[in-house]
C-alpha cells in the first residue's frame, strides 16, 4: 500500500508523466456570473495564437456571455499593453526581464502551453522536409556567414540533397517577439560569435535578413519567396504546410524533426525544481538545448501575464472572477486541445503551480479563489487508496469464497467415504447417488 501511494505522489508532484488534469469542480473557481456579460481583452504573444484562438471558442461554447478578445501582436507588444495596463491580461514568450518586472510590479507568469520553433524553408529543390541543419550552421546563415545553399558546411551534412547554387534569403521577425526570443537564446547557446555579438531578446539587431511582423508574416513571406529561410512556431509551419529543417539535437547525436514526440521529450527532461513561483523571477528560465537524444532543441514555456492585485487593470469584480475562471479553465481542461496544435500540455506540477499562482489573484484585497495544493494530491491518492482498498477486498473475498468452498467441497466427499468404509458393497451406489 506504501509503495502505492509513494508512485502516486511521485507522479503528482514531480509531474513525470505529461498528461493534463481536469479541473475539479469542487476545487475550480466560481464560474461567471449567468446573469451578466463579460468581454476579456488580452494582447501578445503571436506564438500561442493558434491555441488561444481554439480557447477563444472552445470557452464560448461553455459560456456564451464570455467573450475573448486576444489580440496576436506579439510579445513586445504584449508586455507593453501589460505595463501600460491597457488590457486584462497579456502573452509572452520571453519572461519579463528584471527591468520590465520593475515596471510592472506584482506580475505574475501563468504557463500556458509547451511550443518549439522551427526553421522552415522554400527550396524548389528540397520539395520535402528533411534539410539537416546544426546550431552553428543556424547561427552562421543568421550572421550572413553563410550564403548560398550549396555552401559546403551545409552540403557536407546532407550528401544526399542536391543543394542548389542560390542565395539564402533569410526572413525574420520585424517587431517586439517571444518567438525572436526563444530564437536568439538558441542561437546564443550554439554559437559563442552570437552571444557575444547579438545575443538574446525580443528585438536584436540583426545582421541580415528581411523583416516581417508576428509568426504569420514570417511564415506567409518564407513560404512565398523561394530559396527563403525563416523561424516560425511549429504549429504556423504545420497549419501552413511549410516544409521544415530537422535540427541537430543539444547531444549532437542526431538529426530531429520537430514534431510533438519530439519537443515532448525536450518538455519531459526540464527540472521541475527549477521552475519559479508564479509571483517570482522569471528571467532566466529556459528550456532550450534540453539534454536526451530525442529532445528537440527549440522548447519554450509560453506565458499568460496577469498583475495579483487585479484591479490595477480589471475594474469590475466580477469580470475578474470571470477571468480567473477563464485562466483557470485554459491550463487545466483546456489543455486538452494542445496537442491536436502541436503544443504540448502542461505537465501535473505546472498547472498546480499555475493554481497557485491564480489563487493569490485578489481584487481590492480580496482574495477571489481559494486553492488548497494539497486536496488534489489527497485526492489522487484516496483514488488510489481506494482501487488497492477495492482490488485488496476482491482478492480476499475470491481467497475467502475458495475457502468455503474447499471445506464445503471436502464435506460433502467425506460423508460417502465414511459410508463407502462401512459398507463395501454399496460403493457402486453411493458414488451414483453422489454425482446425482
Amino acid at each position: 500500500m506504501k509503495k502505492i501511494l509513494s508512485i502516486v505522489l511521485s507522479l503528482v508532484l514531480l509531474a513525470s508523466v505529461l498528461v493534463p488534469m481536469s479541473a475539479s469542480a469542487a476545487q475550480g473557481p466560481e464560474p461567471p456570473k449567468s446573469d451578466g456579460k463579460f468581454q476579456i481583452n488580452g494582447a501578445g504573444a503571436t506564438f500561442p495564437f493558434p491555441l488561444i484562438d481554439t480557447w477563444r471558442v472552445e470557452y464560448n461554447k461553455l459560456y456564451s456571455n464570455v467573450n475573448l478578445n486576444y489580440q496576436s501582436i506579439g510579445s513586445g507588444g504584449g508586455v507593453q499593453q501589460h505595463i501600460g495596463k491597457t488590457v486584462d491580461f497579456g502573452a509572452t514568450d520571453a519572461p519579463l526581464t528584471t527591468n520590465e518586472s520593475g515596471l510592472a510590479p506584482g506580475t505574475m507568469h501563468i504557463p500556458e502551453a509547451i511550443g518549439s520553433v522551427v526553421l522552415a524553408y522554400n527550396l524548389p529543390e528540397v520539395p520535402q522536409s528533411g534539410l539537416k541543419l546544426t546550431g552553428e550552421i543556424v547561427a552562421d546563415i543568421y550572421l550572413g556567414k553563410i550564403k548560398k545553399w550549396n555552401d559546403p558546411k551545409l552540403q557536407e551534412i546532407n550528401p544526399d540533397l542536391k543543394l542548389p547554387d542560390r542565395p539564402i534569403l533569410v526572413t525574420r521577425r520585424s517587431d517586439g517577439s517571444g518567438t525572436t526570443y526563444v530564437f536568439t537564446d538558441y542561437l546564443s547557446k550554439v554559437s559563442q560569435e552570437w552571444d557575444k555579438k547579438i545575443g538574446k531578446g525580443k528585438s536584436v539587431p540583426w545582421p541580415v535578413g528581411v523583416g516581417a511582423a508576428g509568426n504569420e508574416g514570417v511564415a506567409w513571406a518564407t513560404r512565398n519567396t523561394k530559396y527563403a529561410i525563416g523561424y516560425v512556431e511549429l504549429a504556423y509551419a504545420f497549419q501552413n504546410k511549410m516544409t521544415y529543417a530537422y535540427l541537430q539535437n543539444g547531444d549532437k547525436t542526431k538529426f530531429l524533426e520537430p514534431n510533438f514526440d519530439t519537443v515532448y521529450e525536450a518538455a519531459k527532461t526540464y527540472p521541475i525544481e527549477k521552475i519559479p513561483r508564479p509571483e517570482a523571477d522569471w528571467s532566466q528560465v529556459s528550456m532550450v538545448i534540453a539534454p536526451g537524444e530525442n529532445s528537440y532543441p527549440i522548447a519554450s514555456f509560453t506565458y499568460l501575464m496577469v498583475y495579483e492585485n487585479i484591479e490595477q487593470a480589471v475594474k469590475d469584480k466580477d469580470k475578474a472572477k470571470a477571468l480567473v475562471h477563464l485562466m483557470h479553465w485554459m491550463v487545466t481542461d483546456g489543455q486538452k486541445f494542445s496537442k491536436p496544435l502541436l503544443y504540448v500540455p502542461l505537465p501535473p506540477a505546472i498547472q498546480d503551480l499555475d493554481k497557485q499562482g491564480l489563487a493569490r489573484i485578489k481584487f481590492n484585497g480580496e482574495q477571489l479563489w481559494s486553492y488548497d495544493s494539497t486536496s488534489d494530491v489527497k485526492s489522487d491518492v484516496a483514488k488510489a487508496d481506494t482501487k488497492s482498498d477495492t482490488k485488496d477486498a476482491k482478492k480476499t473475498d475470491k481467497k475467502d469464497t475458495k475457502k468455503k468452498t474447499d471445506k464445503k467441497d471436502t464435506k460433502k466427499i467425506k460423508k460417502p467415504v465414511k459410508k463407502v468404509a462401512k459398507k463395501p458393497t454399496s460403493t457402486t451406489n453411493s458414488t451414483t447417488t453422489t454425482s446425482k
